[in-house]
């Protein structure tokens, strides 16, 4: 007398299968280690010389070898991923070398969400975590290591900024409203940020060699033709900037210090008044600030980095 199966029952039994072959595929050392693994062996537990008995084998192909052709093309997809969204680190690094990277990354941070979007949120503190230059009390003896975790940071931002909210489709503060603020009122005004506007403050000049590269990346004429010429890595030095997004589009605005906690303070919803005053903090010549901070500001607004302006007291 044969028992059939109800269609909740097929359905978890389907169910099962699929979070083993995941926990299979996506083991990083393989076929036969992510049969072993106990993610694996809580939903089948079953030896290696057995799984022809969950999934069978082809004319050509024991099922080892096909479970092998998935994980294989698992972890390429993956890598892809992350060359994607750290081109200019890949770049920086090579080819070769940010794979290893990349493959490291993977087995520390593996792919737990639905969406590959937050596949690479945590590259740069990986990239902190395992730097290879630490000595015997764990401090680093290299700067190297500094400038790649930088660079990481901004190519992170810069697609979380690119994918987050922005300002199309209403109009940001102009620079005409600025202008008509009288001067009474503006040292107690807050400007209110665009949704879109993000700081950052580096230890190295990396904005400056995401745009080399960039700019020589244009110029090649076969994609993936290696340069012969790349450049070397910039010496430290204090890097501000600015991101935002306009017309779908990022763009990167060098700043100073002075500008950097200018727009520190506006974003921390400090009043326009206390933003100067910790600007003023970062310059020597506060009469040099005074004939500046117009064309900073009309140049900002005029940027789409503000989208309201409050009046008065919180």
């Amino acid at each position: 007398m044969s028992h059939a199966i109800s269609p909740d029952g097929a359905a978890r039994e389907l169910q099962r299968i699929q979070r083993w072959m995941q926990a299979v595929i996506a083991h990083p050392d393989g076929i036969a280690a992510g049969v072993e693994s106990d993610e694996a062996r809580r939903e089948i537990d079953i030896a290696l010389e057995r799984i022809d008995e969950v999934v069978s084998p082809s004319r050509n192909l024991p099922s080892e070898e096909r479970l092998a052709i998935y994980g294989r093309a698992y972890y390429s997809r993956l890598l892809e991923c992350l060359r994607s969204v750290y081109p200019i680190v890949a770049q920086t690094v090579g080819e070769e070398a940010f794979d290893a990277l990349a493959f490291g990354y993977l087995r520390d941070y593996p792919s737990r969400s639905y969406t590959l979007d937050h596949l690479g949120a945590s590259f740069a503190q990986f990239l902190d975590e395992t730097r290879p230059d630490r000595d015997a009390t764990g401090a680093p003896k290299e700067t190297w290591p500094d400038f790649l975790i930088d660079l990481a940071r901004l190519e992170w931002a810069i697609g979380e900024v690119f994918d987050g909210p922005g300002i199309e489709g209403r109009p940001p503060l102009a620079a005409e409203d600025l202008l008509a603020i009288g001067p009474q009122r503006w040292p107690e005004a807050r400007l209110v940020p665009a949704p879109c506007l993000r700081l950052l403050r580096f230890g190295f000049p990396v904005n400056d060699h995401f745009t080399e590269l960039r700019r020589e990346t244009g110029l090649r004429e076969e994609p993936g033709q290696e340069r012969s010429d790349e450049p070397p890595l910039p010496d430290p030095a204090a890097t501000y900037l600015a991101l935002t997004r306009r017309d779908f589009v990022v763009r990167r605005h060098a700043l100073n210090e002075a500008q950097f906690e200018l727009l520190h303070a506006i974003m921390a919803d400090e009043t326009v008044g206390q933003a100067i005053t910790h600007a003023a903090e970062a310059v020597p010549d506060l009469e040099s600030l005074a004939a500046d901070l117009r064309s900073w500001f009309h140049e900002w607004a005029t940027a789409g980095f503000f989208s309201g302006i409050l009046h008065g007291t919180k």
